[in-house]
């Protein structure tokens, strides 16, 4: 008997440790959260759901969306590398490689990042974008679900509530295809009622660390308020909130407005002024207003500079397309 308990505390003890030591803090937010899976793991799992997603559909390469993708996702990327900086934090991105694609399909309004930086764009997103600091939303919010690593939570859950448990190795040995669904699921390429809560307490994250990732790349927050309405817009019958993987439109809308004096500390665009009561020059600096709202450790004393790109790469607005109502998952 003090055998058996002896063998049960000391397992025990073995979780706590590991689930200590595997603790970390979300930048910006600062909640504590406990990453079980290897990072790199589900980065190869990314992989093909990704390279799946190239071969399904059209990869659009030219036009003036295209170009809203890549200028949106180069500054952002950047400007959240730089943040992150050389400490314990940029642990986060250490293996991206980060791509940005628009994928056609007019049908679907849909967004998602996986692990590894790569981000896609279906088409039908790009009318309620409208211009490139619309497409800044909806990048930054899909990186901050990315750098959160949002994904390995749920995933976690997913094993431990469809598969009884068991382990990623065990699960991608013996029951493959259901592993890769609850990847999908946990990365918001589909849609599953089993990750309701956590998927609401992910996406309001997201979207505070979001804006806050889009000032630092001198894009203004407040078009996040102005995005959402636009998809409240769009029509149609939404979820009643509970049945919804996602925050309602008036709650979102709601929080951004609350959180919106934090991440305009982070904004110092084109004519802004500094705290030195001069105007900036159109260069964006990346700045912690203090240790406590970043949660992370930098060694250049919280502030590194990212450059905005020349002037002109803005694109112009696209044809009006017809707005579909929204696809379940994604944002």
């Amino acid at each position: 008997m003090k055998t058996t308990q002896i063998i049960r505390s000391t397992a025990l003890l073995l979780v706590v440790c590991f689930a200590l030591s595997a603790c970390t803090k979300v930048p910006i937010t600062n909640r504590r959260q406990v990453n079980l899976l290897p990072e790199s793991t589900l980065i190869g799992m990314s992989l093909d759901t990704y390279n799946g997603y190239l071969k399904e559909y059209p990869v659009i390469k030219k036009g003036a969306d295209y170009q809203k993708i890549q200028n949106t996702g180069k500054r952002i990327s950047k400007a959240v590398e730089a943040f992150l900086g050389s400490g314990r934090a940029s642990k986060r991105v250490k293996n991206f490689q980060w791509e940005f694609n628009l994928l056609e399909d007019d049908k679907n309004i849909n967004a998602f990042a996986l692990p590894g930086g790569k981000v896609v764009f279906l088409s039908g997103i790009m009318p309620i974008c409208k211009t490139e600091e619309g497409v800044a939303v909806v990048m930054s919010h899909e990186i901050a679900h990315a750098i959160a690593r949002h994904g390995n939570e749920r995933v976690s859950s997913g094993l431990a509530v469809q598969l009884g448990g068991i382990g990623l190795g065990a699960a991608l040995g013996s029951k493959p295809a259901q592993t890769q669904n609850i990847f999908n699921q946990a990365y918001g390429v589909t849609s599953s009622l089993g990750m309701l809560s956590f998927s609401r307490k992910h996406e309001s994250e997201a979207d505070k660390m979001g804006i806050v990732f889009m000032a630092m790349a001198g894009y203004d927050p407040n078009e996040a308020v102005d995005f959402w309405s636009r998809m409240k817009a769009t029509g149609g019958d939404a979820p009643a909130e509970f049945l919804s993987t996602h925050p309602s439109h008036e709650t979102r809308i709601k929080d951004l407005k609350e959180f919106m004096p934090e991440a305009m500390k982070y904004y110092k665009g084109p004519g802004k002024t500094n705290s030195t009561g001069k105007k900036t020059d159109g260069k964006t600096k990346v700045v912690k207003p203090n240790s406590s709202n970043s949660g992370n450790t930098n060694s250049n004393n919280g502030k590194v500079k990212t450059t905005k790109p020349k002037s002109g790469t803005t694109s112009p607005t696209p044809n009006k397309k017809k707005v579909l109502k929204p696809k379940k998952g994604g944002l």
